[in-house]
C-alpha cells in the first residue's frame, strides 16, 4: 500500500477582521502561499505537480468559485497544473489534504499542494434574486461572513441558531464553566506568544509581501483573567458565558501544506515529516456541532491503529473555549499536550485556512517534541468533525 506524507506546511500570519490583512483578495492570499509552498521545495518542478487542492469557506466573493485554480494561475504555476476547491466549512483545508492523501495512496498523485483560505474582511454582502421581475419593495442585503445565510425554511430551528447560541447550549449540557473558559483562552495567548518568542513559528510562517504584519495579528500576550472577566456575554444577554475574549475571533488567512508520495522525496528536495496514518469525518446533531471532534478523533485513531495513550500531542481547533473544553473533558487527555503553541482563540480562525494550520503545526510539534503520533482536529459548522492523525516518521522513540 502506498502511503501519503506531509513533507512541509507553510502559512500566512492571521490578520484580524478589518486588520493587517483586510485589503488582500482571498485569491491572491491563496496563490501567496501556494507560490510559497513551490518554492520551499528546493527540487522540485511545478510541472510535477498533480493537483492543488484548497480549501473555502465562503467562495461568494473574490473567491471566483474556484479559488485553487485561481491561485494556480497569479502563483505563476504552469498552466497545466490543475486546481480544485472544496468546502467542508471550517474543516474546509483539512478535506482537502485528505482529498490530496487519497489522490497520493490510489496512485494518481505525487505531489499535491494542499491548503486553504479565507478572508472574513472581504467577504461580500449577497442579495436575494426576486421572485418575480420588477419588484416594487427593497431588497436586503445578507453579510457572508459567518455563519447562516438564506436559510430553508423547512430547516428545523434548533438546527440554524447562531454558533455562538449552539455553543452556550453545549457548554450547558456538558457544565463548563465561564471561568475555565477565560482560563482556556487566556492559555491560549500565553502559549502563543511563547511559541512565538521561542521562534516556533519562524519555519511556519511566512509575511505576506509588503505587509508589516510579521506574526498572528489577535495574539494579546498582555491580557489577564480579570480582564477576560469583565468582557459582556456576546450571544446571551442574560446568563451567557461566551465572549469575544473566550471564543476565536474574525480573521484573514491562507494555508497549506505539501502532501506527497514516498518517491516524492526524490523530486521535491525534501525529507517528509509525518505519514498521514488515519482521518475520519463525523456528523452529529448540527447545534452541537462543537462537540464533533470527540468521534471523529476516536475513529480515526482506531483506523490508525493505536490508542490515545500512544499520543504525544494533539492540535484542535479552538472555535470556541467552550467546545474545546467540552472535546478535551471527553477524549480525558493531559491538557499539556493540547495546543501546546496556542490555539484559534490567540491565533485566529479563518474558516478555510485553520485545518492545514493545525495539521502543519502538528507536524512541527512532533518533530521538535520528538512525539510519535499525533492527532489534528476540528470541528464544523451544522454539525460535522474531522480528524487526522499524523505519524512523526523522524521520531527517535
Amino acid at each position: 500500500m502506498r502511503h501519503a506524507y506531509v513533507y512541509d506546511a507553510v502559512r500566512t500570519p492571521f490578520g484580524r477582521y478589518g486588520g493587517a490583512l483586510s485589503a488582500i483578495r482571498p485569491d491572491d492570499l491563496a496563490a501567496f502561499v501556494v507560490g510559497e509552498q513551490t518554492r520551499r521545495a528546493p527540487g522540485l518542478d511545478p510541472a510535477r505537480i498533480d493537483d492543488v487542492i484548497l480549501g473555502n469557506a465562503n467562495g461568494a466573493g473574490e473567491e471566483n468559485r474556484n479559488v485553487a485554480r485561481m491561485a494556480v494561475l497569479l502563483a505563476g504555476l504552469p498552466l497545466t497544473v490543475p486546481g480544485a476547491t472544496v468546502n467542508r466549512l471550517c474543516g474546509s483545508s483539512l478535506e482537502a489534504v485528505v482529498q490530496a492523501a487519497r489522490a497520493v495512496e490510489s496512485g494518481d498523485a505525487d505531489v499535491v499542494v494542499a491548503g486553504g483560505v479565507e478572508s472574513m474582511s472581504r467577504a461580500p454582502w449577497v442579495m436575494r434574486k426576486p421572485e418575480r421581475a420588477y419588484p416594487a419593495g427593497n431588497g436586503e442585503l445578507v453579510s457572508t461572513t459567518l455563519g447562516w445565510r438564506l436559510v430553508n425554511a423547512r430547516m428545523q430551528p434548533d438546527w440554524t441558531v447562531s454558533l455562538g447560541e449552539a455553543t452556550e447550549r453545549l457548554r450547558e449540557k456538558y457544565g463548563i464553566t465561564r471561568e475555565r473558559q477565560d482560563e482556556f483562552a487566556l492559555r491560549s495567548h500565553r502559549l502563543a506568544h511563547e511559541a512565538w518568542e521561542a521562534g516556533r513559528y519562524d519555519d511556519l510562517v511566512t509575511a505576506y509581501p509588503d505587509t508589516d504584519l510579521l506574526r498572528d495579528e489577535p495574539v494579546r500576550p498582555g491580557s489577564t483573567v480579570e480582564q477576560l472577566a469583565a468582557l459582556k456575554p456576546s450571544f446571551r444577554a442574560e446568563g451567557g458565558t461566551i465572549t469575544a475574549g473566550n471564543a476565536s475571533p474574525l480573521t484573514d488567512g491562507a494555508s497549506s501544506a505539501l502532501i506527497g508520495s514516498e518517491s516524492a522525496a526524490g523530486h521535491t528536495g525534501l525529507e517528509p515529516l509525518a505519514r498521514i496514518a488515519g482521518r475520519a469525518s463525523v456528523a452529529n446533531e448540527p447545534q452541537y456541532f462543537g462537540y464533533a471532534p470527540v468521534e471523529a478523533v476516536d475513529r480515526a485513531l482506531s483506523k490508525s491503529g493505536i490508542a490515545w495513550a500512544d499520543v504525544g500531542a494533539v492540535e484542535l481547533n479552538e472555535a470556541f473555549a467552550a467546545q474545546s473544553l467540552a472535546c478535551v473533558d471527553a477524549w480525558g487527555v493531559d491538557l499539556d499536550i493540547v495546543n501546546a503553541w496556542g490555539g484559534a482563540t490567540a491565533l485566529g480562525h479563518p474558516l478555510g485556512a485553520s485545518g492545514t494550520r493545525i495539521l502543519g503545526t502538528l507536524a512541527r510539534r512532533l518533530v521538535a517534541e520528538d512525539q510519535r503520533w499525533g492527532v489534528a482536529a476540528i470541528c464544523i459548522g451544522v454539525g460535522q468533525g474531522m480528524a487526522v492523525v499524523l505519524e512523526n516518521v523522524r521520531a527517535t522513540a
